[in-house]
């Protein structure tokens, strides 16, 4: 049965196994079955002390997120850690696997800890909109210091068990038996109690600079966990620990709390990728990139500090010779920001093998294509690699818009053929689309998640279809933007509304930054295709010809002095409006709830279309690949989560003027789709 809590004894010490699997998250029975097992320790005159241990992998992994937006009945965690303190008898807390969250602050109000090597500890909850509840904000300052508390518990962040002991955390690592280990901790604490909430506050030092760092572009609940931080030791501690409770209890009922809650289960589910799916990964060792330039390069990096060995391959010599001092760079910055050492940067360095021949890759498990998005360039390479590649070889394009099945079409086993659509930077950027072809086998795509895994990357499934999931919604979203410029607004007005919304950049200022001339490109390949009913915004156009491709350029949709700095630039805005003339289109004022609306219905209905035509296979993907490649506000959980917060009716009006407004090709899709109960049509 889940969510047990079993009573064994080791001589005079009571072990209590926490066996809720897979992840003994703390639900409702596991806190009771513990308030049981604390109360008859404590009336048990022949136990002088006891241990908490997980059965299974894992301590406690937090607490049971699904419990969240249902009341919280009794026994609630800082009942269950009350106990532990008020009891006579010591409790020592052995970790392993996962101490997260209520895990932890269980953690904190026993009498010691220790560790296994590698146990993630950490409070994450501003993570899921919430603070820490059952006395997180006030012990951690007692037991590290108030600075490296705000830094872990403002920032979400998991430390292994070394860097845990190193602040405090724990009180030793232990590499052998951690049972045994914590059983004789437990009898030395016999007769004598050493509670966390009775210490004092550990030494200032660095709490402005932790405060700055907290308080920068915080949302209100790190402020929250921020103010109850600071609060440790300067109130009595059963107020402090009230006062936290009544804050996390409002919090999680919260609707940024929810939407994060959303955006956490659909990463989960988005990472299994199609249901139903049994067949295992293929053992990938040694991978192969193709295209030394800046998205090659940066796979190349992203593989490199995943620790697997990486053959570069690229034509130019001199193309490879300057992609191998950023590969070392990129390293090296992440040894400046603490993402790896100094060890694990050098044994990455020399995982590395370049070569301009494509034979080189004959040994590879995988291969990765990033060369020019041209789609005759990708079929030749393709064939060549039919001749050079193992049979047994996944070989995967990093295509942005391209039709992967006429690539997969000149290999003799198109099975093994799949999308790898990374991000840039690509050793950074989070979201990997990892796209289902045609004939790809169930093999070669659960090879792809197992890929994003290894990489540290949140993988999306995507069917073969134009832009998959991200790029075509995003496609959309531009277009509504550009209509907008024509309608009457200006470059700025619709940046500065959208990362009002949650953006992180407006898409304005995205376009500078990416470079305007490669959706110029784009655009241009395509033009035959066009569809002169269609609505088209030549401003795009007009600014590449006049040589504006954005910051690379000094000018864009906005002029760029020499450090970057944007200021908008009238000639621009003169030529918004002259286009607006020129089409006899009469300019309006559009608020900044017009602009936000406008957009947001063109995201929202390009991803009910998506998700009706199978290319996402769920709506949550959508949410995942918006969050994580697109920088839509993590904290709206998401544009299908914001849709269902939504009047329905007036979403709907909004995609209908959407579609209406872009001529004939645009669809308008059946919100109902995505859980937007909208009545009979859409």
């Amino acid at each position: 049965m889940a969510g047990q809590v079993h009573l064994e004894r080791d001589g005079d010490i009571a072990v209590l196994v926490i066996d809720n699997p897979p992840v003994n998250a703390g639900s409702h029975d596991i806190r009771k079955g513990l308030l049981a097992a604390i109360a008859e320790v404590e009336a048990d005159d022949r136990v002088c002390g006891a241990v908490l241990i997980g059965a299974g992998g894992s301590f406690i992994s937090g607490s049971d997120i699904r419990e969240f937006d249902l009341p919280l009945g009794p026994p609630q965690m800082p009942q269950v850690i009350g106990a532990i303190e008020t009891a006579t008898k010591p409790f020592v807390a052995a970790l392993h696997g996962a101490a997260l969250g209520g895990g932890y602050e269980l953690a904190l109000g026993c009498d010691a800890r220790i560790a296994a090597p590698k146990t993630m500890i950490g409070l994450p909850e501003t993570a899921l909109g919430i603070i820490p509840g059952a006395g997180g904000t006030q012990k951690l300052p007692r037991l590290i210091g108030r600075a490296p508390a705000l830094d872990l518990i403002t920032k979400a962040t998991r430390v292994d068990a070394e860097k845990a002991h190193a602040l405090g955390m724990v009180d030793a690592v232990v590499p052998g038996d951690l049972r045994r280990a914590a059983v004789d901790l437990a009898r030395t604490y016999a007769g004598r109690k050493r509670r966390v909430i009775d210490l004092p506050v550990r030494d200032e030092s660095g709490v402005e600079a932790a405060l700055a760092r907290a308080t920068r572009n915080a949302r209100p609940h790190v402020l929250a966990a921020i103010h109850h931080i600071c609060q440790a030791g300067n109130v009595p501690a059963d107020v402090g620990l009230a006062a936290e409770r009544e804050t996390f209890q409002r919090l999680r009922i919260a609707p940024e709390a929810k939407a994060l809650r959303h955006i956490f289960f659909a990463e989960r589910e988005a990472a299994r990728g199609k249901p139903g799916r049994a067949v295992k990964p293929r053992p990938l060792d040694l991978f192969g990139v193709i295209g030394s330039g800046t998205m090659g390069a940066g796979i190349a990096t992203a593989i490199l500090q995943a620790g697997k060995p990486v053959v570069l391959i690229d034509t130019d010599p001199a193309a490879l010779a300057k992609a191998i001092p950023r590969i070392e760079g990129a390293i090296d910055t992440g040894v400046a920001r603490g993402r790896l050492t100094a060890a694990t940067a050098t044994a990455a360095k020399a995982r590395l093998v370049t070569s301009t021949d494509l034979t080189a890759l004959a040994p590879c498990d995988v291969v990765i294509e990033a060369v020019f998005e041209d789609q005759d360039v990708k079929q030749a390479l393709f064939a060549r690699l039919d001749t050079v590649v193992r049979a047994d070889a996944i070989v995967a394009t990093n295509t942005s818009y391209l039709d992967i099945d006429q690539m997969a079409a000149v290999l003799s086993a198109p099975d093994r053929v799949i999308g790898l659509h990374f991000f840039s930077p690509a050793h950074i950027m989070k979201l990997l689309e990892i796209v289902r072809c045609a004939h790809s086998s169930d093999a070669a795509m659960a090879t792809g998640l197992w890929v994003a895994k290894l990489l540290g990357k949140q993988p999306v499934e995507a069917a073969n279809a134009f832009g998959f999931i991200g790029n075509r919604i995003y496609a959309a979203y531009r277009a509504a933007c550009e209509f907008m410029l024509e309608d009457g607004a200006l470059p700025y007005q619709i940046d500065l509304a959208l990362e009002a919304f949650g953006f992180a950049m407006g898409p304005f200022a995205v376009a500078d930054l990416s470079g305007l001339d490669i959706a110029w490109t784009m655009r241009r390949q395509k033009r035959a295709q066009w569809d002169l009913a269609n609505r088209y915004v030549d401003i795009p156009d007009q600014l590449c010809e006049m040589g504006r491709f954005g910051r690379k350029t000094g000018a864009g949709y906005y002029l760029y002095d020499a450090d970057g700095t944007k200021q908008r630039d009238p000639q621009v805005e003169a030529l918004i409006i002259a286009a607006s003339a020129q089409k006899a289109i009469v300019r309006q004022d559009l608020s900044a709830a017009d602009i936000q609306m406008r957009a947001l219905a063109a995201i929202v209905n390009e991803a009910a279309l998506l998700v009706a035509e199978g290319v996402a296979l769920r709506p949550g993907d959508v949410d995942v690949a918006l969050v994580n490649g697109y920088g839509f506000a993590r904290w709206l959980g998401g544009p299908v989560h914001w849709a269902q917060q939504q009047d329905p009716a007036v979403l709907a009006q909004a995609c209908a003027q959407w579609v209406e407004i872009s001529g004939p090709a645009r669809s308008l899709a059946d919100l109902r789709v995505l859980g937007v109960q909208t009545g009979d049509t859409a």
